[in-house]
């Protein structure tokens, strides 16, 4: 089977060095791909917003199945394109995707099903935003309601800096995906990362994650699109999975197709643990990354027949085997992400960290110029470990990173605290 990915991060070098080992593989394109994707796959020059780019060549390579990693094409249509033209294609189509590309129709899903969420609101104007969160005060979150990279997301600590926040959301900082804004409540909890392939009718739950997604050590500064992760999640007990599949994913599921618009592809929740049970925060359309890191690196069934009975509708007599050991993955970063940060330092000592035993480096955002490979984006690269358990997959992952040399670069110290504290 030729298959091509659409994607150059993390999460698509993930997807690459999983589905490389297939039995059913014959040849993998991705599109554009990264340094580290180029040593399991063919990388090809077409850009994730080029949708007639990927469809002319899926149809010209004769790609048999195409697996699209980020949101930005699925929220625009890319897996419309492709079943138009024939082609088989894991990722929902644009009127499902939309769970992610607004976060007001999410909301507004929630409340007409009964799906647990935080309080809320919707606003395009300020004054009347600005109202709201005195209303309601802090600490507050206030977000843009379309894409914005993981960073149209601000938990305020006080009214002002809520005020401040919507007034940059709607005075133009992430263009027509702040048109619109929602201020929910601010829910106490622990964070838990749910992902579930979901063939439209069918939601097949996968192995549990917890994302860091403050930029510093001890969940300090501002958020961003994931610092490092680990899986399982202690907090993510059989009954607490049961809980949230109950609760939220198979409603949201029925909720999707009842509404004329059924989801295929994998469904992300990211989750609050309350005092009162679980709660939506959000819905992606995509794996999370740097989730989708440590689940293929924990994931021990072939992943392509999985992505291929999700596109098929096949779900319901199928299942998934994982490893019983433990995965961290820690992101090393640009100085001065998530914010202005410089591109083309050289990372050095790569090899050195992938022959640390247990240790995979996934790519997010690098570039080869003669021979050297160049940093090429805001998050670098995902330091992957398994271990017996969480300590020891830390212990390995950050042993890795301590072999790499890029002074320009930078990572937390922390990556699954929450799991070792006593």
């Amino acid at each position: 089977m030729n298959v091509l990915v659409v994607g150059s991060g993390g999460r698509e070098h993930a997807l690459c060095w999983a589905i490389s080992g297939s039995a059913m593989l014959d040849r993998l394109w991705c599109a554009p791909g990264n340094a580290g994707i180029a040593e399991v796959a063919t990388c090809v020059d077409i850009g994730v917003e080029d949708l007639d780019g990927i469809v002319a060549f899926a149809r010209e390579t004769k790609i048999d199945f195409v697996v699209v990693g980020p949101e930005v094409p699925l929220v625009a249509g890319l897996a419309d394109r492709l079943h138009e033209a024939g082609i088989r294609v894991f990722g929902p189509a644009a009127n499902a995707a939309i769970l992610e590309g607004s976060k007001a129709f999410m909301k507004d899903l929630c409340r007409r099903h009964g799906i647990p969420t935080a309080a809320y609101g919707e606003f395009d104007d300020l004054v009347q935003a600005s109202a709201f969160i005195r209303e309601r005060g802090a600490p507050i979150v206030v977000k843009a309601d379309g894409l914005a990279a993981g960073k149209g997301v601000v938990v305020a600590t006080t009214v002002e800096e809520a005020i401040e926040a919507a007034a940059g959301i709607l005075g133009g900082r992430f263009g027509a995906s702040g048109a619109k804004l929602v201020i929910e409540e601010f829910l106490d909890g622990e964070e838990m990362s749910f992902h579930a392939l979901v063939d439209g009718k069918t939601a097949l739950p996968l192995a549990t994650a917890q994302d860091h997604k403050r930029v510093f050590d001890g969940d300090q500064g501002p958020n961003t699109g994931g610092m490092g992760t680990y899986s399982p999640a202690p907090r993510g007990t059989a009954e607490i999975q049961r809980e949230v599949m109950d609760r939220i994913v198979d409603p949201v599921v029925a909720a999707m197709a009842a509404e004329g618009r059924p989801y295929n592809g994998v469904l992300y929740a990211g989750l609050m643990l309350t005092q009162d049970g679980p709660k939506l925060i959000e819905i992606n359309c995509r794996f999370g990354d740097p989730e989708c890191q440590v689940l293929m690196a924990r994931l021990r069934s072939d992943v392509l027949p999985a992505l291929l009975a999700t596109a098929d509708g096949q779900l319901d007599h199928f299942d998934l085997r994982w490893r019983q050991e433990a995965a961290v993955c820690v992101v090393m970063a640009a100085k001065g992400y998530p914010g202005d940060y410089a591109k083309g330092t050289e990372i050095r000592g790569l090899d050195k960290a992938a022959a640390v035993p247990d240790v995979t480096v996934f790519h997010a955002g690098t570039v080869t110029k003669g021979g050297k490979v160049l940093a090429n984006g805001g998050r670098v690269l995902g330091v992957t470990a398994i271990g017996a358990d969480i300590a020891a997959a830390q212990k390995q992952a950050y042993r890795a990173v301590d072999a790499i040399d890029w002074p320009e670069g930078f990572c937390r110290r922390d990556i699954g605290w929450r799991a070792l504290k006593p």
